[in-house]
């Protein structure tokens, strides 16, 4: 891998040398990236009810306002995390933040449904080439020690952080401005974020990669992930035995099936070097992330819902009472990168598991008449602190013994694995929500309290997912064990063939 000339190291007396400056420059481009990600999202899901409301939609064009983002952001993330590490980090961030930022810009401008679904779209794709870069330039800057645990901590710290501060942010927008202010806002930071990066972040790529992009394991898994989301959604309406279910679920496999195929026969770059796998860290985290996003990618969605339709907090009480969440996460992901450096990813992650599992099983008992001092802020805060944990133990689990030029693809891959199971997770758990509150209001009970017969079982649906991730743990290797395991990330060249032996005749004497 090329790397860039190195800054001058000399120091001023009482001053930081000019390479730790440069450093924390693109520390902070990388964890201004991410927040620029996570801040959108918490502050659109904020203002959705008021986008649908100002743009007509109807609810069929509300789930794909959802969804085109989540289908872009999931499909084409392990793309972007492979970009990067072929075509250059610089090259591909600010590819990443203009598509974002242009695609925010669009969607604050939007004048009906269509224009509002294309832009975020749009925006997912933006999305799913920076999110994971920021995790890559953070990996080959920061090389192993303290200062990466603690630059991975910080990076987690406000991704989930961002979250909880996005929502309360995008609440204070909505009501006392407009809802436009929330995406034209993202476009603002972004045009920030793209002056820093084109100054701070070097240009680092694989000069021995083969820059060749692998299409069919693009649209296989693209149209894998959009065939899984759209037969998962149809459950809610239409039933399990359904034609469109079993029709949407059928290709999804199929589809997947052939991205694993053309992973390990076909493709010559492929997206996923199925030999990353042999690296027991890897694995594990990455189906940690699933189970854990399942629960935790659906949260935000959840919570809102409780806050505005059954206690009837407005948008911007909302963000406030999100604050314990939001501190819970930042202190935990910062905090914690000692305990990883001393004891290993294992049980910091065992430890987070079990605390956002305990918070989402405390949810579980809320209800129209909660108390948000007795009955919420505890919850909260344990959602917060265990999320905190997750988030820097599987970032520094799943990119554990990876050489530099595939940080790409660790980042890419955990990012890809953590947005599937949200995005699952999601619609899976909002049917099973759905459909115990239709049962509910047609036996007569009241909206909120109907509403809370399908929250309560899919908040310890949640913790159910969080206790399988438990146990998935145990399978991440302990600190002695995070050793590198070679990868390959293309097709070996042919063997060449062995040269015929040299007739004693042709053989020099002595």
């Amino acid at each position: 891998m090329t790397s860039p000339t190195s800054p001058t190291s000399s120091t001023s007396p009482g001053g930081p040398s000019a390479a730790a400056v440069r450093t924390g420059l693109i520390l902070t481009v990388c964890c201004l990236g991410q927040f620029m990600f996570v801040l959108d999202v918490a502050s659109v899901n904020v203002a959705v009810p008021v986008i649908a409301e100002a743009l007509g939609f109807d609810m069929a064009g509300l789930h794909w306002l959802y969804n085109s983002y989540a289908i872009a952001l999931c499909g084409f993330m392990m793309l972007g995390g492979r970009l990067a590490d072929l075509y250059g980090q610089r090259r591909v961030f600010l590819a990443g933040g203009v598509i974002f930022t242009v695609a925010a810009l669009a969607g604050g401008l939007a004048q009906g449904p269509a224009s509002m679904v294309a832009a975020r779209g749009l925006q997912g794709l933006g999305a799913a080439i920076l999110v994971p870069v920021t995790l890559t330039v953070l990996g080959t800057t920061f090389t192993g020690g303290p200062r990466r645990t603690r630059a991975f901590g910080l990076w987690s710290g406000v991704a989930g952080g961002g979250a909880a501060v996005g929502v309360l942010l995008g609440g204070m927008i909505t009501e006392w401005f407009s809802w436009r202010g929330t995406m034209l806002g993202t476009a603002a930071l972004g045009i920030v974020l793209l002056v820093l990066v084109a100054r701070a972040v070097p240009e680092q790529r694989n000069t021995d990669a083969v820059r060749q992009l692998d299409l069919l394991g693009v649209l296989s898994l693209t149209g894998g992930i959009v065939a899984l989301v759209f037969g998962i959604n149809e459950i809610e309406d239409h039933g399990w035995a359904s034609a469109r279910v079993v029709t949407g679920l059928t290709a999804a496999a199929a589809l997947l099936a052939l991205f694993l195929y053309d992973q390990a026969r076909i493709a010559r770059q492929p997206l996923v070097p199925l030999t990353v796998f042999r690296n027991r860290s890897v694995s594990a985290a990455n189906l940690v992330a699933v189970c854990a996003w399942g629960a935790l990618g659906t949260m935000f969605y959840f919570i809102s819902m409780l806050f505005q339709a059954v206690l009837g907090y407005s948008p911007l009480e909302t963000g406030a009472a999100y604050l314990p969440l939001a501190l819970g996460i930042f202190t935990a992901a910062r905090g914690v990168a000692g305990a990883v450096l001393r004891l290993g990813a294992r049980p910091v992650l065992m430890t987070g598991l079990t605390l956002a599992a305990l918070g989402m099983a405390w949810l579980s008992q809320a209800g129209p008449g909660t108390a948000y001092a007795s009955g919420l802020f505890g919850p909260l805060l344990l959602l917060g602190l265990g999320e905190g944990m997750v988030l820097t133990a599987t970032t520094t689990a799943a990119t554990a013994g990876l050489p530099g030029h595939l940080a790409g693809l660790g980042s890419g891959l955990l990012n890809t694995t953590r947005q599937l199971g949200g995005a699952v997770g999601l619609v899976t758990l909002v049917s099973i929500a759905t459909g115990l509150t239709n049962e509910a209001a047609a036996r007569g009970e009241e909206f909120p309290e109907a509403l809370m017969a399908g929250f309560s079982p899919a908040f310890l649906f949640s913790a159910a997912f969080l206790t399988v991730g438990l146990l998935v743990a145990l399978a991440v290797p302990g600190r002695e064990s995070g050793r590198s395991v070679p990868v390959a990330s293309g097709r070996p060249a042919p063997a060449r063939e062995p040269a015929p032996p040299v007739p004693a005749e042709a053989r020099p004497r002595v």
